[in-house]
């Protein structure tokens, strides 16, 4: 497999695609290694939620170096168990270096003093809750990584493994496995189920707009239930701060 090398990250703008060719069909250790080596040392990260199908992703990174940051949103909504279990991985996997972002207090104060804008409008509070403090978290950083998967359809369907992201590389490394691999994953890693799967919620989020989700529903039915949204704002909206 050929990886890409540059001092300057602004270089490789015209050499996405192929990047993208290149690592298509690899393995996601292969592709976190190769971001590494892409952006350079200290200039990545993984974003992760800690969610119901975060293992994975975080356990193959820790097989490639549990040194690389790892940045958590808690936004306030979170639910304990996730908390709960965003400390059990960190421990199992090894993980040095994991980053809990909070959003800014002020912020909070001045747009969502009452806490009910998760309602009123839900990107609102999305964009103050995760979208802003992850632009903060992510300066100095030239790439970053994520588990969306395409399998999980909706805009996620036809992701690429690498993309641009405003003046970042975005690297997905678990796009291209379907769910078997994923669940194949877990097991061989031995990880720990998030606490939530087991009363019923496939996919978790901030409390207010996660519901549990039918054996039959699509993995994210439980999200922003009833309402058009399917994401919170950090792939969409990242690069527009």
């Amino acid at each position: 497999m050929s990886t890409f090398q540059s001092d300057d990250i602004g270089l490789l703008r015209d050499d996405i695609a192929a990047l993208d060719r290149a690592l298509a069909s690899a393995e996601p250790t292969e592709i976190i290694a190769a971001a590494a080596e892409t952006v350079g040392a200290g200039k990545l990260a993984l974003v992760s939620s800690f969610g119901t199908e975060s293992a994975v992703l975080i356990a193959y990174l820790a097989e490639v170096d549990p040194s690389i940051p790892v940045v958590f949103l808690d936004t306030g909504w979170l639910f304990e168990e996730t908390l709960a279990y965003r400390d059990t991985l960190t421990c199992q996997l090894g993980l040095t270096d994991v980053r809990t972002i909070l959003p800014d207090a002020a912020r909070l104060a001045e747009i969502d003093g009452e806490r009910d804008l998760w309602f009123s409008d839900p990107d609102a509070c999305c964009r103050i809750r995760k979208v802003e403090p992850l632009a903060r978290a992510l300066a100095g950083f030239d790439g970053w990584m994520n588990g969306r998967k395409r399998y999980q359809g909706g805009q996620r369907a036809a992701i690429p493994v690498v993309e641009r992201d405003g003046t970042r590389l975005k690297f997905n490394p678990l796009a291209n496995l379907d769910r078997a691999e994923v669940e194949a994953a877990h097991r061989r890693f031995n990880l720990p189920a998030h606490p939530l799967v087991a009363k019923g919620f496939n996919s978790v989020g901030c409390m207010p707009c996660t519901s549990r989700a039918a054996p039959d529903e699509d993995v994210r039915a439980g999200r922003w239930r009833g309402r058009a949204k399917t994401e919170c704002g950090i792939h969409t909206l990242l690069n527009t701060l």
